[in-house]
């Protein structure tokens, strides 16, 4: 089992360095100012549709041709899988219009996501022989959300760490800061648990599969820890058929894909909280992941903050193979 912490990210969500959103089309600027330093071949998007518009990008940082596999896993319908093949040519550049997607020679996809949907994107580069080419890392990507209330959500695609070692035993911690700088109420904490088959170059997200059990605490800004609920993070909404048994298999009382912080922060889409009952603004969340019941290769989780109205900022969840730091 292994936890991904290949991307350089930021964690301090701090709404202070935004600038005002402008709706429009960001081009190649945004592969200068919201790309990692290094390609991987294996890239993790979330998207969503709900009263909002999503961009995907991908760039083939090499010279050559490159096919890749795009899987778009929608979780308002039971996580279902779409995916269709795109060829990026040498140090091409593409963005998918999740509401109108067409491949990279401006043809339909094949795809036709419905009004609401939201759920995980992937990427992967396919070689000669269809396996995933995992020794020709060359992609690179980001997202963009724009909220029909005028805000916006921009961070990079997390990649794969085909590397990591994971350190065995209940030590394995996500974590990340969050405050109410820039009028902050409202807040989206994705987490995308999966197994990624390299046989057949495929990302799997079965909802009774793959799954995460975490138990979170909630520092504040003197280090004072909070204890909350154990949450399960699964491809998995409340209307999925198969949640009551998620829920049975893991005993927690809850399961989902997104959660908002607590009740200072809640979720921007009304969904579950974190640490219900808590109303700590400014702070530190820390995930300690049980890793038995950690049915998955790879998790990827994203946190966005928004005041509601102009502004918000979207950054990845810091994970990482190490012994606790913050036991009391």
């Amino acid at each position: 089992m292994k936890l991904s912490n290949t991307l350089p990210i930021l964690l301090v969500l701090t709404l202070f360095a935004l600038v005002p959103v402008q709706n429009s089309y960001s081009g190649d600027p945004m592969i200068d100012q919201n790309t990692t330093e290094d390609a991987e071949d294996l890239l993790v998007y979330f998207f969503d549709l709900r009263d909002r518009e999503s961009f995907i990008q991908v760039t083939n940082v090499n010279s050559a041709a490159q096919v890749v596999h795009v899987q778009i896993f929608n979780v308002a319908d039971n996580c279902n899988e779409n995916d269709f093949f795109d060829t990026l040519t040498g140090n091409d550049t593409h963005t998918y219009n999740m509401r109108d997607i067409l491949t990279n020679d401006g043809n339909p996809s094949g795809v036709v996501l419905p009004e609401g949907a939201y759920g995980i994107v992937s990427i992967l580069t396919i070689n000669s022989a269809g396996m995933n080419s995992d020794e020709d890392n060359f992609l690179i990507g980001n997202f963009r959300i724009l909220d029909n209330n005028g805000y916006e959500y921009r961070t990079n695609a997390q990649a794969e760490d085909d590397n990591s070692t994971p350190i065995p035993g209940p030590s394995l911690t996500a974590t990340f800061n969050y405050n109410t700088s820039g009028n902050v109420t409202l807040s989206d904490v994705i987490g995308i648990t999966a197994r990624d088959n390299n046989s057949i170059g495929e990302l799997e997200v079965d909802i009774l599969e793959n799954f995460a059990v975490m138990d979170v605490d909630i520092y504040n800004d003197a280090e004072v820890p909070f204890s909350c609920r154990d949450i399960t993070f699964a491809c998995v909404d409340d209307d999925n058929p198969l949640l009551d048994a998620l829920l049975e298999e893991t005993g927690t009382a809850v399961a989902s894909f997104e959660y908002g912080i607590n009740n200072a922060i809640p979720h921007s889409k009304g969904g579950e909280l974190l640490c219900p009952g808590n109303t700590i603004s400014d702070g530190l969340v820390r995930f300690r992941i049980d890793t038995s019941q950690m049915f998955i290769d790879d998790f990827y989780g994203y946190v966005g903050l928004n005041n509601g109205n102009g502004r918000g900022s979207m950054d990845s969840i810091w994970t990482e193979n190490v012994p606790e730091v913050f036991d009391p």
